[in-house]
């Protein structure tokens, strides 16, 4: 189902308040929301307050916002006007935070269960009742098994003083799943190659040529990304996309090559040979700036460009066209790292390929080329060291086979190595889980291995904004204050569009208006855990102001001149490509880029970018590849009743001959069923299009909600995840395959096989 957004009924929407269900029967009801005829006119908000400091995090993006407060009410969010990141604008889910703050669904209260984990039965609790469980329980955990007892899965910005606190605890089992379920080979293989993390620093504005692999700008919707992107398009860049799929970024492109799953490895290699053996790369940049070009031009030679287009399914004149606008453009061209990249187990050593060819072009540093961003500096808030017993030592207790099992793996502990713990209790028993912010039931694959593992827990506390899946699992479940409602994460970030003026800016997040009901702050919260587990004299600070005046301290600010500044300290910065006789910088151990690494030889992995063939589809089914939907992210807001309006499930695409073949068409009702024989929980609809290769099935992630709680959007669309019933566990990093999973389609109850 394709967007169906405007300006004007977006607003309109603001109705929708007023007839959302309350999150529960045990708890009080919410406070009426926005009734209708509160909400001003377009335009006219004379009668409101504006307050600055607001960052958002409807994804995390991070834009700076301001917000229209009514008789201590928002209702309206915009752009913070000076900012030089999005300036006044703000995407869908950034205007539609209204609904989160103001959602009936939301977690009012601190909760225990009294039923069985998945199947929760609420009663209402105090604080205090709630505290004290928590501090009570964590602490038993700890005398009996020690702080391996422990583990944490985290994300968000509101987790960084919980993890530092249970870091001081002592506890090693922590994973985020931004690292291992979606970008941690990303920022490894670019950090190896490169000695730096560029994340997304590539100068789309000023590129000449752009070149996208599976990377879902536009769909996305990150907003200063994507403002980046169209200007570089309105400058006149060539834009290539390499996807299966007909994506939003691949309706802007010149060259969309419509690639076989799993084969993008092949396909650089082949680009960057032909470009090698047409001596159309950057030969001084390569010589002055790169390590190991002969071993690395001789290792790749055998990936020709007939090779790769009978492995990637595309025609050898693609591979070179492609290859002759990279180079014709070069040195100003944006090859994208690209994010959420946990893809097929081999995407380690494909993100290698993608620093290496940008090597070869000499893209660093340069107009349209990916940047070394230096930020300016702040602090962070530690807990102090803690004296543990002679016979504990953390880093001894951290799953230490992991340091042998996968010795590029990004920080933390690779889930499936937390999972299987706690599973097994080997190598020594985990049994407490703390939750803060994440959803692993949305966000790890193998579904029911993860609820096998929390059923084996003592205790399991979980802190969130909303009743997401994992809420469902928690023993404790505690409240928390959501973006508008708190001090947190300070954002940083440079603008370097512009070579004469470049500048930076720190932007802290500050509270838009008060939380209602019974919803903390993470400080607050983990304060009182600690209190109450004996650690008052370590607390490092009493308030989440605190928290944030402290992390400011490094940078000479504090909140009150951010204040007075609108919200947003702006300074000189400095570009990375603003001086033309600039050295580059590259911190490896060579003092150059890495394109035949030792390290990796060294642990018995390939030294240069290398392709590995992966399972093909069985007989009658396809594989299953998801991405974004452009105004959502992810799960975190299926609950959100403007965007739910817009698109409430997640479309099944399928290739339209197929689709004929099987005797479907657009608009059918259908469900999935994977390999296993795993069928989805609920349907969505079929989306019959051109627009997919044949061997593909494509879904938005985040969708098929579990929770009824969440009245939004329960049981609207189908869950990816819960069809990924086998994963692939990248060896080099430890983060798991997510499209390696194969479907069919299944309508009325009826399972169609997928047509050879």
């Amino acid at each position: 189902m394709a967007p169906r957004m405007s300006r004007r009924r977006f607003l309109q929407t603001a109705s929708l308040a007023a007839a959302s269900v309350p999150l529960s029967k045990v708890v009080a009801s919410a406070q009426p929301t926005l009734a209708p005829g509160t909400f001003a006119a377009p335009g006219s908000f004379k009668d409101t307050k504006t307050v600055t400091g607001g960052v958002c995090e409807m994804c995390f993006w991070r834009c700076q916002l301001v917000g229209k407060v009514r008789n201590g009410r928002l209702v309206k969010l915009e752009g913070n006007p000076k900012s030089i990141d999005n300036g006044k604008a703000l995407c869908a889910r950034g205007n539609a935070g209204i609904k989160l703050v103001y959602d009936p669904d939301r977690l009012k209260y601190p909760m225990k269960n009294v039923g069985e984990r998945g199947k929760p039965v609420w009663k209402r609790i105090s604080w205090d009742e709630a505290l004290d469980e928590c501090a009570s329980r964590l602490d038993g955990i700890v005398k009996k098994y020690g702080p391996q007892g422990l583990a944490v899965w985290y994300h968000g910005a509101s987790a960084h003083y919980p993890t530092a606190f249970f870091k001081f605890l002592g506890v090693p089992n922590m994973c985020e799943p931004a690292f291992y379920q979606c970008r941690g080979q990303t920022a490894i293989a670019m950090l190896h190659t490169l000695g730096f993390v560029p994340n997304e620093d590539v100068d789309m504005a000023n590129a000449k040529a752009m070149l996208l692999i599976g990377t879902h700008i536009g769909e996305n919707v990150h907003l200063s990304h994507v403002r980046n992107f169209i200007t570089g398009i309105e400058r006149g860049a060539r834009v290539i996309v390499v996807d299966p799929r007909f994506s939003s970024a691949a309706a802007k492109a010149h060259v969309w090559v419509k690639i076989k799953p799993a084969t993008d490895t092949a396909f650089l290699l082949a680009v960057m040979n032909h470009l090698i053996a047409s001596g159309r790369y950057n030969k001084k940049f390569v010589e002055k700036w790169c390590n190991g070009f002969e071993k690395f031009k001789t290792a790749i030679g055998g990936m020709t460009v007939a090779k790769a287009a009978k492995i990637c399914d595309v025609p050898e004149s693609q591979i070179v066209e492609v290859a002759d606008i990279l180079a014709a453009n070069a040195p100003n061209v944006a090859i994208h790292p690209g994010r959420h990249a946990t893809w097929y187990g081999n995407d380690f050593q494909r993100i290698r390929a993608h620093a290496c060819l940008a090597a070869l072009l000499g893209a660093y540093e340069v107009p349209g080329g990916i940047q070394k961003i230096e930020r300016m500096s702040t602090g962070h808030v530690h807990w102090p060291e803690r004296e543990f017993k002679d016979d504990y030592d953390p880093e001894d207790y951290a799953l230490a086979e992991m340091e042998e099992k996968y010795p590029f793996r990004p920080p933390g502990t690779p889930t499936d190595m937390i999972r299987e713990t706690m599973i097994s209790g080997k190598p020594y028993p985990i049994k407490g889980m703390i939750v803060w912010g994440a959803n692993p039931i949305k966000t790890f694959p193998c579904q029911e291995e993860t609820e096998k593992a929390l059923k084996n827990m003592d205790f399991v506390m979980v802190t969130d904004v909303s009743p997401t899946d994992i809420t469902m699992w928690a023993d404790i479940l505690l409240p928390e204050a959501c973006y508008l409602e708190r001090y947190d994460h300070i954002e940083k970030g440079t603008q370097w569009d512009c070579a004469d003026k470049p500048q930076q800016f720190i932007a802290p997040r500050m509270p838009l208006i008060e939380p209602m009901f019974e919803r903390k702050d993470s400080v607050w919260i983990i304060n009182g855990i600690a209190r109450r587990m004996g650690f008052e004299k370590d607390i490092p600070v009493k308030t989440q102001e605190e928290y944030v005046d402290h992390c400011l301290k490094e940078a000479g600010l504090s909140l009150e001149k951010i204040r007075q500044q609108d919200g947003i300290y702006i300074r000189k910065g400095v570009c990375s490509y603003c001086h033309a006789q600039k050295q580059h910088s590259f911190p490896t151990s060579s003092g150059k880029i890495e394109l035949y690494l030792d390290d990796l030889k060294d642990e018995g992995f390939s030294p240069v970018p290398v392709y590995t063939r992966v399972p093909e589809p069985p007989r009658g089914y396809a594989r299953m590849i998801y991405g974004r939907s452009p105004v959502h992210s992810f799960n975190r807001t299926q609950n959100n009743a403007w965007l739910n309006h817009e698109i409430p499930e997640n479309p099944v695409w399928i290739n339209d001959e197929l689709a004929a073949r099987m005797g479907l068409k657009d608009g059918d009702r259908v469900a999935l069923e994977n390999q296993d024989g795993k069928r989805s929980v609920s349907t969505s609809v079929l989306k019959v299009t051109p627009g997919i290769r044949k061997d593909v099935i494509f879904l938005a992630h985040g969708f098929g909600t579990f929770n009824s709680a969440m009245t939004v959007g329960y049981g609207k669309g189908i869950d990816d995840q819960s069809m990924n019933t086998r994963t692939v566990i990248e060896p080099e990093t430890g983060c798991c395959g997510m499209r390696v999973n194969f479907v069919r389609i299944v309508k009325d109850g009826r399972p169609i096989d997928i047509p050879a």
